[in-house]
């Protein structure tokens, strides 16, 4: 057990140190776009009324910290539709674009994950808001401004260089524990057996995915993308994972949110959608 602990840290070192660079450089360049474009961007997807769910599914894909929670104080504030707030949530992809980056997946592969998660948000999003304006004929609510509050979760007053030497070092301490983790269970046939099981089960390794995902913590994209990097997760698993995945978005919809039943609705509406993407993207024999 000595040996393989030994030979999974070197391992892990080997790998999570040649991601460093990547990682900052990275992450210097979203924390520079945040401060430009994020309070612009918050009050683009407020006005942007029943095209609400496109909006917000085209600024979610982009990686600004903090925006999910934004979208829920949105929300929260009856500012934006439930559509939106879901289609925000599904098209954010919290920690999975700077791992691609730093691991130097194909550009191709990105953009059609990152497609792919755009048109699901943008689909879901739409059709629960038809559901509910036009089927349930539920009136809308009145915008409540007095529920909306500001929350510091990106340290983005500290500056673009700072805040991203923090970022960069708390996401290389994830991948670096993970990887170890992974390495030492994977060791000899664990890896196999975790594959087969995976790939072999696409309903149960969505479901899955998708109970990860829900995790409100930055370390549950880090998990199922280093997942799929590995080999061990199929493509719709990982889906499933960071559609549903809305980093800390979920924490401030239970606390800014006046009604926790709605706030759980949401909540299993936001797994149920993950989970059957991820499950059809697999069935339909999608790879990349």
């Amino acid at each position: 057990m000595y040996e393989i602990i030994i030979h999974a840290l070197e391992h892990t070192l080997e790998e999570s140190l040649g991601l460093l660079p990547f990682l900052l450089i990275t992450y210097i360049v979203m924390e520079y776009i945040e401060h430009k474009m994020s309070s612009h961007t918050n009050r683009m997807v407020g006005r942007s009324g029943k095209f609400g769910p496109l909006i917000g599914a085209l600024a979610g894909v982009f990686p600004q910290c903090g925006f999910s929670a934004a979208a829920a104080s949105l929300y929260a504030g009856r500012v934006i539709t439930r559509g939106t707030l879901i289609a925000i949530f599904l098209s954010t992809s919290d920690e999975m674009l700077p791992i691609f980056i730093s691991q130097k997946v194909s550009v191709n592969v990105i953009l059609s994950i990152l497609c792919m998660k755009v048109i699901i948000a943008i689909i879901a999003g739409f059709l629960l808001d038809f559901v509910i304006f036009v089927i349930r004929k539920e009136p809308a609510k009145e915008m409540d401004i007095h529920h909306l509050c500001e929350h510091d979760h990106c340290h983005c007053e500290k500056g673009i260089f700072k805040s991203a030497f923090v970022h960069t070092a708390q996401i290389f301490l994830f991948i670096f524990l993970i990887s170890f983790a992974l390495n030492v269970a994977l060791h000899g046939d664990g890896e196999i057996l975790l594959q087969n099981f995976i790939l072999n089960h696409p309903l149960l390794a969505s479901l899955f995915s998708g109970i990860v995902g829900l995790i409100p913590n930055c370390a549950a994209s880090v998990v199922i993308t280093q997942l799929y990097l590995d080999g061990a997760m199929s493509l719709g698993a990982m889906m499933s994972g960071l559609l549903v995945g809305a980093g800390v978005g979920l924490i401030v919809l239970f606390r800014t949110n006046d009604s926790l039943k709605d706030s759980l609705r949401l909540t299993g509406v936001l797994y149920v959608i993950g989970a059957a993407a991820g499950f059809l993207i697999d069935f339909a024999g999608i790879t990349l």
